[in-house]
Order: structure tokens, then sequence, then C-alpha cells
């Protein structure tokens, strides 16, 4: 048993993923042709002259996300359409052979910078209009020079998107991509970014409607996740059904000790879960009506960002140019329930103790600005954390979460809280990963409890919060 719990824990992330998984929240801009067609996915032959947004102001985008406490952005660079929102010198089907003729990667790179946003790009390998799509090589070289442009003209990127989506081309043929060239070029020109999804470094959650799993880990197999493997999963049409599905039941359990028995190759991949606060991706008036609740998108975040993932929420820009009142206007609210649920860490009015210790344990040990960390002794049966605070107050929410330096580990774990003078069960959990939001029926007390009943070697928590 302790060969194979060794081997668990010895799957650790990358620098760039353990900065990835730090940014927490972050956003995708869908924006191109299809915000004026009113369409989902472009078949290529629309005539670009009608691309003329008479509001483009990327300031407004990010200053919309940063009411939200995002920090990121993702920008459809190129969609399935082929048209492209850069200055490109590889075709003509682009923004600058628009009315508009201005570069809008170019602009959101600089509105990132002004706002401390940090910037990704989406470039989808399908190409509808590109008349060399599914000629091999040829579109392969097309595509890597327009992945080069990306790489080198607009600043460090945190993330390169690509979604596996593969259908014909303008010449009714099918592109068979080169990804391990795509990743080398990505690896040389952008080394600090992650490569999403149809890539080696995150991946997809398994759905489009915020659905996340009760147990989330990001140590799995390496052979599920195969190109072929994503393929089977990914999205190669525009389906509404496919966009609001949940995640298969047969799909629930990634990286228990029950699914990896057995496994030789085993991987660090955590997931990312995109969906968009409108029912689609690109902006449709008749959508403006149809905004997620302020409701839906706190449970779609706490059980996301406080589900050991990452969220990449989609606002999509008017077709002038802009996010709407309606996006806006939710963006701030859910900003404000971010910042008064989890700004007020009670922890530092706190003294713990803790049981199967292996170092020296005090509160600074559990900050989230702290990089220490506490650490149970290895191969303990059972260990806890007792909080005790000077006085009563009223806790709506606990947070874990481990320092994933030293891998995943946490399998199963209770709080309990002191109420009416008797310790009470308020959460059953199972994974914590990067960070565990445990919502609880709210409490009045002065202590809690964090048992841990199941782990790999032992628990190693980075930080603790109280609110």
């Amino acid at each position: 048993m302790d060969q194979i719990i060794e081997k668990l824990v010895s799957v650790k992330p990358s620098e760039r993923q353990l900065s990835w998984q730090e940014m927490e929240f972050t956003a995708f801009f869908h924006y191109g042709i299809n915000s004026f067609t009113d369409r989902e996915w472009g078949n290529g032959q629309e005539s670009i002259s009608q691309f003329y947004p008479k509001d483009l102001n990327t300031d407004q985008w990010c200053e919309s996300i940063k009411a939200a406490g995002i920090k990121g952005c993702i920008i459809t660079a190129k969609h399935h359409d082929g048209f492209c929102l850069w200055n490109t010198a590889y075709t003509n089907h682009s923004v600058m052979y628009t009315p508009l003729k201005r570069d809008i990667v170019a602009e959101l790179a600089a509105s990132c910078q002004r706002y401390r946003i940090k910037l990704g790009v989406y470039l989808s390998p399908w190409d509808r209009h590109e008349a060399t799509y599914g000629q091999g090589k040829i579109y392969d070289d097309y595509f890597c020079n327009q992945l080069t442009e990306l790489m080198t003209n607009y600043g460090e990127l945190y993330t390169v998107w690509f979604d596996g989506a593969c259908g014909e081309g303008s010449n009714g043929k099918k592109q068979e991509y080169d990804w391990n060239r795509y990743y080398q070029l990505i690896r040389k020109l952008q080394p600090n970014a992650v490569i999403s999804v149809s890539g080696p470094d995150v991946r997809w959650c398994g759905n489009e409607a915020g659905d996340c799993r009760p147990s989330e880990w990001s140590v799995v197999p390496a052979a599920a996740f195969s190109q072929s493997e994503i393929a089977k999963v990914s999205q190669q049409s525009d389906d509404t059904e496919f966009r609001s599905r949940k995640i298969d039941v047969m799909d629930l359990d990634l990286g228990s000790r029950d699914a990896l028995r057995g496994i030789e190759e085993l991987i660090w991949y955590p997931a990312e879960v995109d969906t968009s606060i409108r029912p689609g991706w690109f902006y449709h008036k008749s959508e403006d009506d149809k905004v997620k609740s302020l409701e839906e998108l706190q449970r779609i975040y706490i059980n996301s960002v406080g589900g050991n993932t990452v969220l990449l929420l989609n606002i999509p820009p008017h077709k002038d140019g802009y996010i709407t009142h309606y996006d806006r206007e939710r963006l701030q609210e859910l900003g404000k329930f971010i910042r008064e649920s989890f700004s007020n860490n009670l922890i530092g009015q706190a003294s713990l103790k803790a049981s199967s210790t292996e170092q020296p344990f005090d509160v600074t040990n559990l900050n989230d600005n702290s990089e220490s960390y506490w650490k149970a002794e290895d191969y303990c049966d059972y260990c806890n954390i007792s909080v005790e605070l000077k006085d009563n107050h009223l806790i709506r929410y606990i947070v874990l979460s481990e320092q994933i330096t030293c891998s995943q580990r946490v399998e199963m774990f209770t709080i309990d809280a002191e109420i009416d003078g008797a310790m009470c069960t308020v959460y059953n959990g199972t994974t914590i990963g990067y960070k565990k939001i445990c919502p609880i029926h709210p409490v009045i007390t002065k202590r809690i409890v964090i048992n841990f009943i199941q782990f790999r070697k032992s628990p190693v928590l980075k930080s603790l919060c109280l609110c």
C-alpha cells in the first residue's frame, strides 16, 4: 500500500499549472463575425464587410470583468469561420480588411496591461474559410504561422485555448491536426502559458453548463486524456443540447484510489469549468433577458472555484463592441458577493491545535499570504485541526486549501462546529485540492474542528478560512 500511495503523491503540478490554478476566476470573450450574423458557428463564407462595431472599447471589457474579481481573459482570435481579429499577414479574411481596420487583439492586450489582467488566446484549428484546410502540412504551416504571430506580437500570454472541433473546410476536406507541432511552438514562444483543453496542461471539465463533480481530482490516468479521447467528447457541431448537458454519471470518478488502481501512467491534469453568462457563447439580442441569475452564478462559483477547478466565464460583447449593462450589472453583483463572503477571514483571531503534527503549528501556518503550510505526520491513521475563536461568530463558509506542490491528498473529511455546547457535524466532504469552499448552514460558534478521515500519506494544508 505504501508504494501505491507514494506513486500517487509523487504526481505534482508544473509551475505553469500552479500559476494558472492561482488565478481561480477567468473570462472568455467570444467576439467575431458571428456577433454580426446572430449565429454561434459561422461557415466561413460570411461577408466581412458587415463587421463594423460602432463603439468598440476593450477597456470597458476589462473594467467589466475586473468588477467581478476576474484575473484573466481569453479572446476568440479566430473561431471556426476563420475570421481573424488581429493583424495577420497570412489571410485577408481579417479585421484589417473590414471597415473597422483595427487590431482587436492588440487593443485588448493593451487594455489588459492597464487593468492588470492576464491575456490568453483561443485559436480554432478548424478553419472553414481557409482554402488550404485539409491539405495536411500546407495548412499546418499556415496555422503555425498564425500561432507565431499571436505568440510573439501581443506580450506574455497565460493560456492558449484549443477545442477539439474538426470538420470540413471550404474544400470539403478535414484536417488531421499536428498537435505536437503546435505544442512545441507554444512551449518555445510562450513557455509560461498553459495549453488548455485540447492540450497537455488543463483539461475540460466535461460540459458547458457549469456542472461540477462532487469530487474533482487533478491526478488522473494519462491514457484517458489522449487526443483521441478528447476528440470523442469535443463539440463537433453547433448544438444547444450539448451546451446545456450535465456531466455523465460514468465520468464522475476520475481519480479515486479505485479509479487509479492498476494505472501505470498518471499525470497532473487539473480541470477548468467553462460556461457562458448567457445561453449562447456569442452575443444575441434575444438573450438579453436570459443572463444567468446571481444565485446561479454564485452556485457555479462556489462549486467550481471552490471545487478544485478554475472558472472560465464567457461574457460575449455586443456586436458594437461593448459589454451590455445586463452582463455588467450581474458581474458587479457577483463581485460584491465574492468580496463580502470571503474577504473577512476570522482565522487571524483564532488559536489552533492539531493532532499528529509533524512541524510547529501556529496561525501563520494557515494564512493564504504565507508560503508555509501545515503537514501531518506521514501515514498517521487520523488527524484533525481544532480552531478556537476568542468569541462567538456567525460562520457561513469554511474554505480549505491543500499545498498542491505536495500533490493532492485528502480523500475524505468532516467539519464539526460547537453549537449550544455540543459538537455537531456541519459538513461532509471528499476532495479538497487547490481550494474547497464548504458552504454550511450559518452557525454562531467559536469552535470548529476539521477532521481528516481518509488521505494519501498525510494531509498538507496551505490555508484555512472561516468567514
